[in-house]
């Protein structure tokens, strides 16, 4: 298969010295090699995570499975939950508790805006005695919208009140400072596929210290997705079912560009290739579907014009240019491309698939001025090349 270069939202595309290390001889994922490792891994990721205080835990499993074992492990039948969903995977954290028998209230948030902390306060100052929420479901970066909350005010609207809090960073953990012991949420969810830059297959999990009792008087069935379960193997350096032992090797080669790179120095990257490719967009005349001051740094969603079809863009991309970008969910089917900025991507990869994506355009019928993308991307990182002012 002829290589291509992946600007979805995750997977992403994975580092030469990454892919080579899932390709370690199996060990004994119930021997001391193994439980060295995930020990490692643990540890690792709690800067991350912005926690000293959460146990950190690696679950064989996609981003969608950490946030299932969340959900069913901390909430079940009878629990009544605010969420606050901004886009499609804020949806779907509702369908799982809803699935667990939970009673679901929603802030509602138009599209391609951040979650209001105002509103989220105040529906949580209304709900009084026994309507008081059990719980809170957050979403900290949503791929649909290529939007992203300010989790810092999201957690001054939250002080004050003891619901507990479900935040889903899969796409999101990485790419900025996450501050979890300061800011005060309970559980944060996150994957391998996404700012971390390794092969899908693996979910980490945050969980503060006050939770734990809670799961213990949670009488909600659960078994693979067990929190508890994960906690008591970890104890003993294994999980509780078979990980994805090669998955694990390519975690930790990510993680360890990732801590050469340098925490700061990523985030920098992520927002440097979002605000070049928004500019390529307004250039050739197309309108950045996130809102000013709530834009994600991993995902920009595009709006296309009307006669343009977003698929039919993204296929051309595809099979004649090898470059693939993600498409719109949902309602947004057709109307929007969106463009991921996470993985083992250079300034030079980015260039060429906006030229790539200029071309696509003029051929599918939008009038711009060819290089006209190019040039206001390659603006951005020229002036992010330039030495400070003295």
């Amino acid at each position: 298969m002829p290589k291509q270069l992946l600007f979805i939202p995750g997977p992403v595309t994975v580092a030469e010295p990454v892919l080579a290390a899932t390709g370690q001889p199996m060990i004994d994922h119930r021997g001391p090699e193994f439980k060295a490792l995930l020990a490692q891994l643990s540890q690792r990721m709690k800067p991350v995570f912005g926690t000293t205080r959460a146990e950190v835990l690696v679950l064989g499993a996609s981003g969608t499975g950490g946030l299932e074992a969340a959900v069913t492990s901390v909430f079940g039948p009878g629990d009544r939950l605010l969420a606050c969903p901004i886009g499609v995977f804020g949806e779907r954290l509702i369908a799982i508790a809803r699935t667990w028998g939970c009673a679901v209230d929603v802030v509602e948030t138009t599209w391609g805006h951040a979650l209001g902390p105002a509103a989220l306060r105040a529906r949580l100052d209304a709900a009084t005695g026994d309507e008081r929420y059990t719980g809170v479901l957050l979403t900290h970066n949503e791929t649909s919208t290529g939007t992203q909350n300010d989790m810092a005010a999201v957690a001054a609207a939250l002080r004050g009140h003891d619901a507990y809090t479900i935040v889903d960073s899969v796409s999101g953990l990485g790419a900025s400072e996450f501050r979890m012991d300061e800011w005060g949420f309970d559980v944060v969810v996150t994957a391998s596929q996404k700012v971390l830059a390794a092969p899908p297959g693996l979910a980490i999990v945050a969980v503060a210290p006050r939770v734990w009792e809670r799961m213990d008087a949670n009488p909600a069935p659960r078994f693979y997705f067990d929190l508890r379960k994960a906690r008591d193997f970890a104890a003993l350096g294994q999980t509780p079912w078979t990980p994805p032992v090669s998955i694990v090797f390519g975690f930790d080669a990510a993680l360890d560009a990732y801590e050469r790179e340098g925490a700061q120095s990523v985030y920098d990257r992520h927002e440097r290739y979002a605000r070049a490719i928004r500019a390529c967009a307004a250039a050739l005349g197309l309108e950045v579907y996130s809102s000013e001051g709530a834009h994600s740094l991993t995902v920009v969603a595009i709006r296309l014009p009307n006669g343009v079809d977003g698929d039919a863009v993204r296929r051309t991309l595809r099979e004649q240019r090898g470059v693939v970008i993600g498409g719109g969910q949902g309602r947004l089917k057709g109307e929007l491309i969106r463009i991921g900025t996470m993985g083992d991507l250079t300034q030079t990869d980015v260039l060429g698939a906006l030229g790539a994506l200029e071309i696509a355009l003029l051929e599918h019928g939008h009038q711009l001025s060819v290089g006209t993308g190019v040039q206001a991307a390659l603006k951005v990182f020229l002036a992010a090349e330039e030495p400070a002012a003295v």
